[in-house]
């Protein structure tokens, strides 16, 4: 994979910002994009969904976080559990998709799942 300067500087400047971001968990799919997210240098709370056994268990989890930065993957799994986390939870804290499509952007769609950031790892720190 092709890695561009400016790439490698809007993800670092993506992980500050996540990591700047106070009162909020980061929601990921599942171990290994917690891992990834780890490795590239993100220092905040990670919820795993796989771990709460069902949409149901999940909602009522989280929801008294103030902000969920929800971080699914791109492909129809991870879209459907994004639509079904802002169905269920909008009303209930607010639910953040704006570091989602910057990754997309950043990457130029290069990144479908959150554990293939672990390729951009040796760039970042």
């Amino acid at each position: 994979m092709i890695v561009t300067e400016q790439e490698i500087s809007e993800l670092k400047d993506f992980i500050f910002e996540l990591n700047s971001m106070t009162d909020s968990v980061v929601v990921v799919e599942g171990k290994r994009d917690s891992n990834a997210l780890r490795r590239t240098g993100y220092r905040g709370e990670i919820l795993e969904f796989h771990r709460f056994g069902g949409m149901v268990n999940f909602a009522d989890s989280v929801a008294g976080y103030q902000r969920l930065i929800i971080l699914f993957d791109r492909d129809r799994k991870g879209r459907t559990l994004t639509g079904r986390t802002i169905q269920l939870l909008q009303r209930r804290t607010k639910v953040d998709l704006t570091f989602k499509r910057k990754l997309r952007t950043i990457t130029k769609g290069k990144i479908m799942f959150v554990e293939q950031l672990v390729s951009y790892e040796s760039y970042l720190t």
